[in-house]
């Protein structure tokens, strides 16, 4: 083989290793994006878990209430579900509640385990139901009408509306 050919040759050879490496690899732009997507997945996966679990917690607390109460705060978590799909169920102090990023907006009080004339259903401040220098953030239950239930629909569709 003559120079020029092993030149020839060489010259090939790093040419197809140069487009080798330009075509099997990503950009760091590339591996950037994947990374900041493989993160936005680990993190909907988790708050997925996390919501899932704390449906199940929520679940399990209103079971162990008394029949009366039971039926209450079944039907209320139906209408806070369905009238803010954005609050996640979970327990606070072993009763119903439901967050907004983590924070409680609207919560479930048991008359039984307080010990106390009428379950309640109670909102945060993180709830937006202000009005004015004064309003109302607990209200007592003694049963669901189909009046209190638009009532307390409109309550938690205005709770999270800021």
């Amino acid at each position: 083989m003559s120079q020029t050919e092993k030149e020839g040759m060489q010259e090939s050879v790093k040419s197809t290793a140069a487009f080798n490496k330009k075509s099997r690899g990503f950009t760091d732009e590339e591996r950037a994006a994947m990374k900041e997507r493989a993160k936005e997945l680990k993190e909907e996966e988790r708050a997925s878990r996390n919501k899932q679990q704390g449906e199940s917690d929520v679940l399990a607390k209103i079971a162990e209430l008394p029949e009366s109460e039971r039926v209450m705060a079944t039907r209320l978590h139906e209408i806070i579900k369905t009238s803010a799909p954005v609050l996640s169920p979970k327990t606070w102090y072993g009763m119903p509640a439901y967050a907004r990023d983590g924070k409680i907006v609207c919560f479930f009080q048991s008359a039984q385990k307080f010990n106390t004339r009428y379950a309640t259903l109670g909102f945060s401040d993180m709830a937006a139901l202000d009005e004015g220098v004064m309003w109302p953030t607990s209200f007592a239950l003694t049963e669901l009408t189909e009046a209190s239930e638009a009532r307390i629909s409109a309550l938690v569709k205005k709770a999270v509306s800021s």
